[in-house]
């Protein structure tokens, strides 16, 4: 190769090597952030007796999307928004992922962390995982994190950050990681501190010229119930106790969003970003969550256990300020956040749809069905919805009744509110949503035509089904869990 020849090499490759590195300067860093548990009735713009300022301000200012669709249950969502595949076509349709149940979700699913890791992307998670720990194989390091701090399964103490003793476990359990190793010191820190500090350290560390997926799934604001007494006391106006409780963590919760942007601003990542905020399911309403006017509450398939508050904000918006009315399900996170990073979903399988351009532009809808979901369980139940129509085969699921904060009463007494509404397990019920959002005119006798076109739709869609995942628990593994004292991975095979 003559001399000049050489000089134009080297010149193509160092340009080639600068333009690699622009690209990968261009890609925004996003944050994913999922409160748990969080109700349609629970955030200021739903609600403005929820004080939920740094929230709002995000929502109002970006694009909230009024139709946003999740599971009714957490691990279920939480395996949508990481696979882009719905939880009955991956085994993970029934429930959570149980403290002793020796498995989690298959390894042979690429996670959404996973795919930004191939864009050169710098990957954490700060929170609540929930979708597997009995083999490493599932935790977050496996599959694309490049660093975790948080549990592994959910309802720990807010301050000690154990799993109490239950049915399962006949001792506690700290259940608190940072990375691949248990660990005490954040005991007697309220768990939302604890996130909220983290992500200013995070961030105080990171190269802001290096894209950064965060992964910010807050314990907030699961049960159990539990708060510092300065945000209980910004409602002590509320005479249920649960409510009140529960709507100073809903606060707390906002802080640390607030926090969040404090530091972005702070150390450089405020431009070319973008924040996407949702919850996992609907509010359980026997520990102060409230859906109303929704019906129905999280485990159920009425609006209120699956139609969730939802925001994007970002810089990297070309259109915001406004409300999306499209229709968006936890499948649709996956391919959605890795098309704003730049890549493309290869998977043509997948059950997530690219809503990129639809969120980003104003753009004409993309999904016009979703499946909300379909047991396996000893009777038929799933529900489907088909343009404006929404069939669901079976019992929705307890309550079912629309519930201001002033009848939320006990569970014994919520069984009623299927009694008088005359719903069973084998049970039709067929809605408009766009004209009846709250399910109360059941058109099951009346539209027979659209009546049998969903059921044939709803039947196409089982046939894909694979068979749930739910082996019994592993009562042997709490012999390695009580000789370490905390929840950690090594008594089951990755499937």
């Amino acid at each position: 190769m003559s001399l000049i020849a050489k000089c134009h090499f080297w010149k193509f490759v160092v340009v080639m090597v600068m333009c690699k590195g622009a690209e990968t300067a261009k890609r925004p860093h996003i944050f994913f952030i999922v409160a748990d548990d969080l109700g349609w009735n629970d955030v200021g713009w739903n609600n403005p007796d929820i004080q939920t300022p740094h929230l709002d301000e995000l929502a109002r200012n970006g694009v909230i999307m009024n139709q946003s669709y999740v599971q009714p249950i957490c691990t279920p969502s939480r395996a949508s928004f990481m696979t882009g595949y719905y939880p009955y076509h991956i085994g993970r349709q029934n429930c959570v992922v149980i403290v002793l149940e020796p498995t989690g979700v298959s390894i042979k699913y690429p996670f959404l962390s996973q795919k930004l890791k191939e864009l050169k992307y710098s990957t954490h998670i700060i929170g609540k995982w929930h979708l597997g720990h009995c083999n490493q194989s599932y935790t977050p390091l496996f599959r694309g994190f490049d660093s975790f701090l948080g549990f592994y399964y959910a309802e720990g103490d807010y301050y000690t950050h154990t799993i109490e003793k239950s049915v399962q476990v006949w001792q506690e359990l700290l259940d608190f990681h940072q990375n691949l190793y248990p660990t005490n010191q954040y005991k007697g820190v309220y768990t939302t501190e604890v996130m909220k500090k983290a992500v200013t350290e995070l961030l105080s560390k990171s190269d802001p010229d290096i894209p950064l997926f965060l992964y910010l799934p807050f314990q907030a604001v699961h049960s159990p119930l539990q708060v510092p007494k300065i945000y209980e006391d910004k409602y002590s106006h509320i005479t249920n106790k649960e409510r009140r409780i529960f709507s100073g963590m809903v606060t707390a919760m906002d802080e640390a969003v607030g926090s969040l942007v404090t530091d972005m601003k702070r150390y450089g990542f405020w431009d070319n970003f973008l924040i996407a905020f949702i919850s996992d399911n609907g509010g359980e309403v026997l520990s102060g969550g409230s859906n109303y006017p929704l019906r129905g509450a999280k485990m159920t398939l009425w609006e209120g256990g699956t139609r969730v508050p939802t925001f994007l904000y970002g810089d990297i918006l070309q259109k915001k300020g406004y409300v999306n009315n499209n229709l968006i399900h936890a499948v649709d996170w996956f391919p959605t956040l890795l098309a704003a990073a730049g890549g493309q979903n290869s998977d043509a399988d997948m059950d997530g749809m690219n809503q990129w351009d639809m969120i980003n532009l104003d753009g004409p809808e993309v999904r016009k069905e979703f499946v909300y979901n379909i047991y396996d369980l000893e009777y038929k139940r799933a529900a489907i919805r088909v343009g404006d129509y929404k069939l669901i085969i079976g019992y929705p699921g307890l309550p079912c009744d629309w519930l201001p904060i002033s009848q939320q009463v006990e569970g014994i007494e919520l069984e009623k509110s299927c009694q008088k509404s005359n719903i069973s397990e084998r049970g039709v019920y067929l809605f408009n949503i766009k004209d009846d959002p709250l399910e109360k005119n059941n058109l099951a006798p009346t539209e027979k035509v659209v009546l049998q076109r969903m059921k044939h739709r709803l039947d196409q869609m089982r046939r894909s089904m694979v068979p749930s995942d739910d082996p019994f628990p592993n009562f042997f593994a709490m012999r390695k869990l009580t000789r370490v004292g905390a929840l950690v991975p090594g008594w089951c095979v990755a499937k």
